[in-house]
């Protein structure tokens, strides 16, 4: 099945809280995710650069640290979402107001703009989309072992039944390979990259993998 992009969250069988984001492309598969100190972008990769002046939506901060928050998703929504939640407003306030100011991307298939958001320490994590037809935030208790996750086509609801019960991984460079080749998201096709970020119990910890 073809899903498109796809952000996640879980919490991992030691307890760690992480925000992980798959692209998936049949349109533009050469891109990549590429770290800074505490951001990730999806960037064309060398020598496709030219593909930026056909889709002005294919590269983008990824992940953004925000205060004891970090915030991943298909666009460039990101750094709004993570602006406002530095300012102090609530997390669901940050993703209704970001998704519905910039709404869905005007592209031929009116994709949705999707975010995730996971605190530092506390078990708690936020799923939102807004499409053509709806802006929907949810938010979710987190468990060991389990993730959520939205995407932007067929799995376009936040709701509990998106759900990977075998989130197997631990580390950030795991929670990548999960994203890829782990659980339910294994059946999801034309994987690209995916990048992660999970918490230490301090900070959060980056990792990227490019297929």
């Amino acid at each position: 099945m073809y899903i498109g992009r796809i952000v996640a969250i879980g919490m991992t069988s030691t307890g760690q809280t992480a925000a992980m984001y798959r692209v998936s492309s049949r349109s533009f598969p050469n891109r990549e995710a590429r770290l800074s100190e505490k951001s990730v972008s999806i960037m064309p990769r060398k020598g496709f650069e030219d593909d930026l002046s056909k889709n002005p939506y294919i590269a983008y901060n990824c992940i953004k640290i925000a205060g004891d928050y970090a915030v991943a998703t298909n666009g460039s929504q990101t750094d709004p979402v993570a602006e406002k939640i530095s300012s102090g407003m609530p997390v669901r306030d940050a993703l209704a107001l970001s998704l519905l100011a910039m709404d869905y991307e005007k592209d031929s298939y009116c994709t949705p703009r999707i975010a995730a958001v996971v605190h530092l320490e506390k078990a708690e994590g936020f799923l939102a989309t807004v499409r053509k037809d709806a802006l929907l935030v949810s938010e979710f208790t987190l468990r060991p072992a389990t993730a959520f996750y939205v995407a932007t086509y067929e799995k376009n609801s936040p709701c509990a039944s998106s759900i990977e019960k075998t989130f197997t991984a631990v580390t950030a460079s795991e929670c990548c390979e999960f994203m890829i080749n782990g659980g339910v998201f294994a059946s999801f096709e034309h994987p690209v990259t995916a990048a992660c970020a999970v918490s230490t119990g301090k900070t959060f910890e980056f990792a990227v993998k490019t297929i």
